[in-house]
């Protein structure tokens, strides 16, 4: 019985061609992650020598001030640039009155890490839910946020960040007007230098759980819709990014990162600015369980998801894989 021979096709265009190796996959590869585009976040907290690790987000501790200068050197040796830093004090109130103390938690961090690695990129999260008894991100009358009232905290909270060393920060309270008034305190105080990173589109997001056990800033009652962005929405969010870009936002900022690749794409292409994506604890969580669990590959969706968020615009990626992700980088 004769064998059929296979009908060689004739193609003028074969893009297996240009998948055949690894080198030649680089060759032409789109987008290129990089570890310096990673920053690692870091939970600061009172004291010496702790490193109390978080149960719901495994590899990740709060640290006391000595740890994390050692964390933040380790980081920085394996090619991440910076670190953002989350202040967790001993004792709170309901106005956050430590969130702007010159000898916090997070102003010594600073100090710190600016003593021993002068060029170690520090960003502060400027918000008041980790420092108030009731867990929200404002000054509250009832069980209602004030704006403007916690709009002026929130400026002192960033020139006492600035007045330590930070380089950049980061107001994450979404309250109307923020970025404008930090912008005139910093510049007033001679800190014309320190940039702002806007978490501009900061959605009300179900993926936070894990970090509020890190920062301890769990709500005491209701929620956080009043001031963070509704999921469903992306044209408010670009809306949000033009306020803060006018009002004096150096960068801009979406989180979560992965269930908003859209929204990270939409702000990237309309106004072409530098774009942070904060790749969130729920979703790094995720992560985590499933390849506990031997679901996935972890390093390999490692490196997927925060290629993903790199392709879809972000230029900084703001995630608590930033070290394992860089030193996997540089094996490369």
């Amino acid at each position: 019985m004769a064998v059929k021979t296979a009908t060689r096709l004739t193609l003028a265009r074969r893009p297996r061609r240009l998948r055949r190796t690894e080198t030649i996959r680089s060759l032409v590869r789109e987008t290129h992650l990089t570890a310096d585009c990673l920053i690692l976040p870091l939970f600061i907290v009172e004291g010496r020598g702790i490193r109390r690790d978080v149960t719901s987000m495994p590899g990740v501790s709060q640290l006391s001030v000595d740890e994390a200068v050692t964390e933040a050197a380790g980081a920085k040796r394996d090619g991440v640039p910076g670190v953002l830093l989350f202040g967790i004090p001993g004792s709170k109130d309901p106005s956050g009155t430590l969130a702007s103390d010159p000898e916090g938690a997070v102003q010594n961090a600073i100090r710190a890490m600016k003593r021993e690695m002068p060029d170690l990129i520090v960003i502060t999260d400027v918000c008041l839910c980790e420092y108030t008894s009731h867990g929200h991100c404002g000054i509250l009358d009832g069980e209602e946020i004030l704006n403007d009232v916690t709009v002026g905290h929130l400026a002192q909270v960033a020139l006492s960040h600035a007045a330590a060393g930070a380089d950049f920060v980061a107001p994450s309270d979404m309250m109307d007007g923020r970025v404008a008034a930090i912008r005139q305190t910093l510049d007033e105080g001679g800190f014309e230098r320190v940039g702002i990173i806007s978490y501009a589109a900061k959605y009300c997001s179900a993926f936070y759980g894990p970090f509020r056990d890190a920062a301890d800033s769990a709500p005491q009652f209701g929620d956080r819709r009043s001031h963070q962005m509704d999921p469903a929405n992306v044209s408010e969010a670009l809306r949000e990014v033009e306020t803060d870009l006018a009002e004096g936002a150096d960068i801009v900022m979406v989180k979560p990162a992965l269930t908003y690749l859209d929204v990270i794409s939409r702000v990237k292409q309309q106004f072409n600015q530098p774009t942070a994506a904060y790749h969130v604890s729920g979703e790094y969580a995720m992560l985590k369980a499933a390849a506990a669990n031997g679901w996935i590959d972890e390093p390999r969706a490692m490196m997927e998801t925060l290629t993903a968020i790199r392709r879809a615009g972000a230029d900084i990626i703001i995630t608590y894989y930033a070290r394992e992700a860089a030193r996997r980088l540089k094996s490369r």
